[in-house]
């Protein structure tokens, strides 16, 4: 659990008042990341003796992101606190300490592109379609994983999900950066929640807004998901270890494998740029030369014909 943050300065009070704004629209994992983040960045403006959220500039910020990365910071814990510090340095814009965003001065740390390889579609159908003992627990279950593989969900996404956030084939998500989108339900995972909605009832507490709960009524965490994903993996006889990311690049790759829309599996991932969906989806390259030579016009080959 990160620890509170300071607020005897008014870097402190600041980022607090940044925080509690923050938990109103993202998601407490996203919350306590930015907090550990932001307490990092504290620290450092205490040993320099720095107090005045006005001397926020990209110097300084260089300096503190070189201090993180040369005690061994990995570059995507870098490149996730660079944008908390943008982020942050946004709402002191917001509050007149800046004019502008230092951090956009800053350049992004290279994120290494180790994206976990997509499990086979028939071993992925094989585990989903493993019958189960029909338990109230059990259906919720096959739910979640439904609903991760049918419409590419993150963790943090489908554990935030409410009763009304789920609609007739659709449903509505708030991803990153507190941004909504609305994503298809296929129809294996339409019939997997139908169910678990006629059960749900026998778990939940009273008032209780969470799509999906626990054995004791309450919203279901990001660490009993995962836990529970591990599990069915073992129990269902699945021999790759199984995570949420790990079904969301499942939907993606199978998905643009068998539609080539690269435009489309962007909007449902929910990516802001397209860059990052080329990278996510990893096509692999055969693939990809077959549907090349079949639509290029200047690719596909001429019957050969005599010359003379």
């Amino acid at each position: 659990m990160a620890r509170l943050i300071d607020t005897a300065t008014p870097f402190g009070r600041e980022a607090d008042a940044f925080l509690e704004a923050l938990a109103r629209t993202a998601s407490p994992a996203t919350v306590d990341a930015y907090r550990r983040d932001l307490t990092a960045l504290l620290d450092f403006l205490d040993r320099h003796d720095i107090g005045d959220p006005a001397a926020l500039d990209a110097a300084l910020l260089r300096r503190f992101l070189g201090g993180e990365r040369a005690r061994g910071l990995a570059p995507r814990s870098l490149a996730r606190r660079r944008a908390a510090l943008s982020r942050f340095a946004e709402h002191l814009m917001a509050q007149g300490y800046l004019d502008h965003n230092p951090v956009s001065l800053v350049r992004t740390p290279r994120v290494p592109r180790d994206l976990p390889r997509p499990v086979d579609v028939d071993a992925l159908a094989h585990f989903l379609d493993t019958p189960h003992d029909g338990s109230p627990l059990a259906c919720r279950d096959q739910a979640m994983l439904e609903l991760f593989y049918s419409s590419g969900l993150r963790l943090a996404e489908l554990a935030a999900l409410d009763l009304d956030d789920i609609h007739a084939q659709r449903v509505r998500v708030l991803g990153k950066g507190s941004k909504p989108r609305q994503v298809p339900v296929g129809r294996r995972a339409d019939q997997a929640l139908t169910t678990w909605l006629s059960l749900r009832g026998a778990l939940a507490a009273d008032g209780e807004p969470a799509l999906f709960v626990g054995a004791r009524g309450n919203r279901l965490g990001h660490r009993a998901i995962q836990q529970r994903l591990r599990q069915l993996a073992l129990t269902r006889g699945l021999a790759e270890h199984l995570h949420p990311h790990r079904l969301r690049h499942s939907f993606a790759s199978h998905l643009l494998e068998s539609s080539q829309d690269l435009r489309a599996v962007q909007e449902l991932l929910g990516h802001a740029n397209l860059s990052t969906t080329q990278v996510y989806t990893r096509l692999d390259w055969q693939h990809l030369a077959a549907g090349y030579d079949a639509a290029h016009p200047r690719a596909r080959r001429r019957r050969d014909t005599d010359d003379t």
